[in-house]
């Protein structure tokens, strides 16, 4: 089976987070360390009614009908890691599609005005819009927000 089918593809677990945003599924990527859960968290604060959870630390991801399904493994679902606080349980939806990946990078490998090439990723067969976003960013939860709200002009 393949996603080009509209089936469904076994599915595979990957180190990221995942969260709802303004209507929109983000999948966060990055390193262990690099502050894939802080800015999870800083998203679903920035509006407690609406985002939610979807997984921290692992997430299990899957072609369905030509989108990538993002979901947390069952025994991590609405568990969030805040450091320096600890695991706590959160508001999570159990799955949601996921329309753009977020890559937490070294500063050098963001650039300023990326490629069309640097603005899309390919997980499980599907092409998704893709953001690279510096470790560390203090405004990077402002940077994704914008990446949903507005789309990058190509000049």
């Amino acid at each position: 089976m393949t996603a080009a089918d509209g089936d469904v593809m076994a599915p595979a677990t990957i180190h990221a987070g995942a969260v709802w945003v303004d209507g929109a599924g983000v999948l966060v990527r990055g390193p262990s360390g690099c502050g894939k859960s802080s800015l999870l968290l800083a998203l679903i604060l920035a509006d407690r009614q609406a985002n939610r959870l979807i997984a921290d630390d692992r997430v299990h991801v899957a072609a369905e009908a030509g989108r990538l399904r993002a979901r947390a493994p069952e025994r991590l679902a609405g568990l969030l890691e805040i450091r320096g606080q600890g695991i706590v349980a959160v508001p999570h939806f159990d799955a949601a599609v996921i329309d753009l990946v977020v890559d937490l990078e070294p500063m050098e490998r963001c650039p300023r005005l990326p490629e069309p090439a640097d603005m899309r990723a390919e997980i499980a067969g599907i092409t998704l819009r893709r953001l690279a976003l510096p470790v560390g960013q203090s405004d990077g939860w402002i940077r994704v927000r914008a990446a949903l709200a507005f789309r990058a002009a190509i000049v």
